[in-house]
């Protein structure tokens, strides 16, 4: 049950939607961003770097280099659409946001909400230099900035995922722990859960070997993410609407991206500068 704008639980999805999703899986090729472009070069004393993780956008796509959607100063230019979610994600996310509307106050669920946009977060070893595997599977703490609920749903294994209080003194323990479990959707709203505190991946078990799709260069994954949230449609733009220096700085992962994206090789085609200059945006793994 849901306590003030929280809910979990731990055996959403079924079986049957769980193989869908993984077939879905396969067939994606997703990027390796890297946090700066040529174009917008690190601040001083920053070094460039990829992501810890490879990553796919569904509904709008936020790069990392142009910076995530945090309104209401950072709208403009942050937002590109993206491909629409598969049957098997659609089916399940009206599902979700009936339950969320259902369960949470009224006032926590802004006129207009609904998850729109997807991001699917890999986590695994990464292989770095000779040979050398790597554990990245956590994400620092941070805030969502998408106005309403967010949703999560989990495959692989488990992570441990924690509240903990903005501006806390050191050592103060997590306001909330709770092991996301494969195959368990987890959504929080409001502005205790989103405001007040900020969240976490500490870590993601290994007990189970578990090697999930798709095939990724240099990356095994064995938990995948889908973290569910709300984009006002006026913040989102096709490729070829961004601003000329954002879309010289994107250009080189759309491009990557129409290469098995139906989706992005339209964008591309509706953009009248992807015929020019090649993007210097420096690439990694793919």
């Amino acid at each position: 049950m849901p306590q003030g704008g929280y809910l979990y639980l731990p055996d959403y999805l079924d079986d049957a939607s769980r193989r869908a999703v993984l077939d879905w899986l396969r067939t994606l090729h997703p990027l390796w961003e890297q946090r700066y472009s040529t174009r917008r070069p690190p601040p001083a004393g920053k070094a460039q770097r990829p992501l810890l993780r490879p990553v796919y956008w569904l509904g709008n796509w936020q790069f990392a280099c142009l910076g995530y959607y945090e309104p209401p100063r950072g709208v403009r230019d942050r937002c590109v659409a993206a491909e629409v979610f598969p049957p098997v994600l659609a089916t399940m996310i009206a599902d979700v946001e009936t339950r969320i509307r259902r369960s949470f106050a009224a006032a926590d669920v802004p006129p207009g909400w609904r998850l729109n946009t997807c991001l699917v977060n890999f986590y695994g070893n990464r292989r770095e230099a000779g040979d050398r595997w790597v554990d990245v599977a956590r994400v620092g703490e941070h805030r969502d900035f998408e106005p309403g609920p967010v949703a999560s749903l989990s495959i692989g294994e488990r992570a441990l995922f924690q509240f903990v209080a903005r501006g806390r003194e050191p050592g103060r323990a997590p306001v909330r722990t709770q092991w996301l479990d494969d195959g368990s959707l987890q959504a929080f709203g409001g502005p205790y859960w989103k405001d007040d505190l900020l969240h976490r991946v500490q870590r993601v078990d290994d007990r189970a070997g578990i090697e999930l799709p798709p095939a990724i260069e240099g990356f095994h994954t064995r938990r995948v993410n889908f973290t569910f949230r709300f984009v006002p449609d006026r913040d989102v733009v096709p490729f070829h609407r961004l601003g000329a220096q954002a879309r010289d700085d994107v250009r080189v992962y759309v491009e990557e991206l129409a290469r098995h994206s139906a989706h992005f090789q339209r964008a591309l085609r509706a953009d009248p500068g992807s015929g020019g200059e090649a993007s210097t945006v420096p690439r990694t793994r793919s």
